[in-house]
């Protein structure tokens, strides 16, 4: 992409409203725009890091076995009724009601209307076990929305849901839900810790929250140590074998981890000092199993292998995409920007036309770009007649994790310059070289 075509809103000042760093400079960078309390346009460049977030969610989502559908986002209150949530959810819900008089809302989630799905077509165990996911949009009329994405009331999620017959192959659904978690995590460039947590309005007696640690979090964090250095499963991991799976989550749930909530000072107390670990935290995922509080009220049965009817055994597992690229920026940072991982940077590469017009520099950066495109790289092309300091800085504050810089006295020498955003370390290769030394 030429930035000369782009649409890239540049903020050289930090606006008023923005409390916290992924808030501030996400608005710098031009990735979102305020529309409303807690609502936001995305623009191009936060449109793709969002896009390419969601796929690495969908790669290990459908690694693990999950199946995606879209629900819509208007649901019916009948539904919530049969449940028995309809009036205990509280104000965060929006209700709506159309033209004809009938109750509606805005999905906050979705339990009801995929249990609904659930119960109209699964009739034998046979049918089991099942996983369907979602990606779409939710809406959360929270009190106060603040920190930019990270607390706004329209928000993206991935939900997904669990169906099985009894508890042994719920919890199994439950498991590999959680290395699947994991694994998004890591390949998203972040340490995401398990932690027990409350079932709040989702219900059920297990659950655990991925929290990544953070100085801005929004609550207080407590761990040990050995998270730190814990493993996290490879691409190899067997989404069949649940005992290997279950011993996976006994391995990263047994070290003390705890929400503020669900802290015990005496259990933290007993652990030796050295390897206590007591931070701020940002939630990033949070799975609940809930066996049959939705499908028992709401009629959600299938027959078991002794022709008996019995009620589904579900969990529910989500994580907000929107509010994940915040918590990547908190953790991922410095004084001059952005510092995306390769895999959900916007682009992969910006490419410096120091001086556009001249001769030199126009005909390398043109052989770069197309030498790039053509190796499958995304491609940010600075070629705008600005000053050098104005392109340095934009390269900073969006964050792209490569520069790749082409300047009068390079072109001339048939070299360009390679900066890694990271580290700032910098190197110049030979033109000819460029695909190689970016492929090392």
């Amino acid at each position: 992409m030429r930035l000369s075509q782009y649409f890239l809103p540049i903020l050289k000042e930090t606006p008023k409203e923005a409390e916290i760093v992924s808030h501030r400079l996400m608005l710098r960078a031009g990735m979102i725009r305020q529309q409303a309390a807690g609502s936001y346009t995305w623009l191009p460049l936060g449109k793709r890091v969002l896009d390419k977030v969601c796929r690495v969610i969908r790669e290990e989502q459908d690694r693990a076995g999950a199946v995606e559908i879209l629900m819509p986002t208007i649901q019916s209150a009948d539904l919530w009724r049969e449940s028995g949530r309809y009036d205990d959810y509280g104000k965060e819900m929006l209700r709506i009601e159309d033209r004809h008089g009938r109750d509606m809302l805005f999905g906050p989630t979705n339990e009801e209307m995929v249990t609904d799905i659930a119960r109209s077509y699964i009739r034998s165990y046979k049918e089991l076990p099942l996983n369907l996911y979602h990606i779409q949009w939710k809406f959360r009329d929270e009190v106060r929305p603040r920190f930019g994405v990270m607390r706004s009331r329209e928000f993206l999620m991935k939900d997904a849901y669990s169906f099985d017959i009894d508890y042994e192959s719920s919890k199994a659904a439950y498991d590999r839900m959680f290395v699947a978690y994991l694994r998004t995590f890591a390949r998203l460039g972040l340490q995401a810790i398990p932690m027990r947590a409350d079932t709040g309005p989702i219900g059920g007696k297990l659950s655990h929250e991925f929290i990544i640690l953070a100085s801005t979090g929004e609550s207080e964090v407590f761990c040990h140590r050995d998270y730190l250095e814990m493993p996290v499963p490879g691409e190899g991991v067997d989404f069949k074998d649940a005992p290997a799976l279950a011993q996976t989550v006994e391995q990263w749930t047994t070290p003390y981890a705890a929400t503020e909530e669900m802290h015990d000072e005496a259990a933290w107390n007993a652990l030796p000092e050295t390897e206590r670990l007591a931070a701020r935290g940002i939630e990033v995922g949070h799975i609940f199993h809930f066996g049959t509080k939705y499908s028992e009220p709401m009629g959600a049965t299938v027959a078991g292998p002794d022709g008996k009817e019995t009620p589904l055994f579900m969990g529910s597992y989500g994580i907000g995409p929107s509010r994940l690229i915040a918590a990547i920026i908190e953790a991922s940072h410095d004084e001059n920007g952005i510092v995306w991982p390769m895999g959900v940077a916007p682009f992969d590469i910006g490419l410096v036309n120091m001086k556009p017009g001249d001769a030199d520099c126009d005909a390398v950066c043109e052989r770069l770009y197309g030498e790039l495109q053509a190796a499958g790289h995304d491609v940010l092309y600075d070629d705008q007649d600005t000053r050098a300091g104005a392109k340095f800085a934009t390269m900073d504050l969006i964050g792209l994790p490569v520069q790749l810089i082409v300047g009068p006295r390079g072109a001339k020498a048939g070299e360009a310059e390679i900066k890694l955003r990271a580290s700032g370390e910098r190197e110049t290769v030979a033109i000819d070289k460029v695909l190689d030394r970016l492929k090392a």
